[in-house]
């Protein structure tokens, strides 16, 4: 059996190390944040802990293995995982938290059965890549990513040519949100729609280029681009 000093030690250890990254996650106002994190490592520390004990205690008596416990970890996981992953219109998010969460399982697991530096060094990885890769998104998307807003006739077909006019432009669409445009000026006729459009913009064009080309189609009222 493990010493109780030991099984604190584990356990204790997977708290602040599941709470680690957890922090970082919580900070950036992401679905799995602090107490998720923690209680997914902790989880994953008991289930080693346990599985050990277990195997110590049948030892020489069956083939019982001690990996069992800890494989259906790595694949239970996987219902938290699902339910960090939401897609909405054409984009789908949380799959960073997924990832993040299948990692963490995994920081349990290796706490629990002892390998401390092992733990240790992938928590500071987990959390170095976060971090800095978080950064470097937030850079690339204040470059090339633009948040386009466009009030527009509720016309038959007048989301395919808005598209086939940012396809034009070489935007890639990366989301759309279509809603009821709320009346704010006198051309803006009840029933009018509000088009969200989140494109990726790889060829750095001007905003101006971009509002000129939608302003031209039959229909639109107005166009923001962000």
């Amino acid at each position: 059996m493990i010493p109780e000093v030991e099984l604190f030690l584990r356990l204790a250890l997977s708290v602040v190390l599941g709470g680690v990254i957890g922090y970082e996650r919580q900070s950036r106002r992401k679905s799995a944040g602090l107490r998720t994190n923690v209680l997914v490592c902790l989880g994953s520390c008991l289930i080693m802990v346990l599985s050990q004990d277990l195997y110590q205690g049948v030892e020489g008596k069956t083939n019982a293995d001690p990996a069992r416990l800890a494989a259906q970890v790595v694949s239970g996981i996987g219902f938290l995982g699902a339910g960090a992953i939401m897609k909405e219109g054409l984009t789908v998010t949380g799959l960073t938290t997924a990832a993040c969460l299948w990692v963490v399982s995994g920081v349990g697991l290796a706490i629990g059965a002892g390998y401390y530096a092992s733990a240790l060094i992938t928590t500071a990885l987990v959390f170095v890549t976060l971090d800095v890769l978080s950064r470097l998104d937030a850079w690339v998307a204040h470059e090339r990513n633009l948040s386009i807003t466009i009030h527009t006739e509720d016309a038959p077909g007048q989301l395919m040519h808005i598209s086939a006019c940012l396809d034009d432009l070489h935007l890639q669409i990366r989301g759309v949100k279509v809603k009821e445009a709320e009346e704010s000026t006198p051309e803006e006729k009840k029933g009018s729609l509000c088009i969200e459009v989140e494109v990726y913009n790889r060829q750095s064009l001007k905003s101006v280029i971009v509002v000129d080309a939608l302003q031209r189609l039959p229909g639109v009222h107005s166009v923001d681009v962000v």
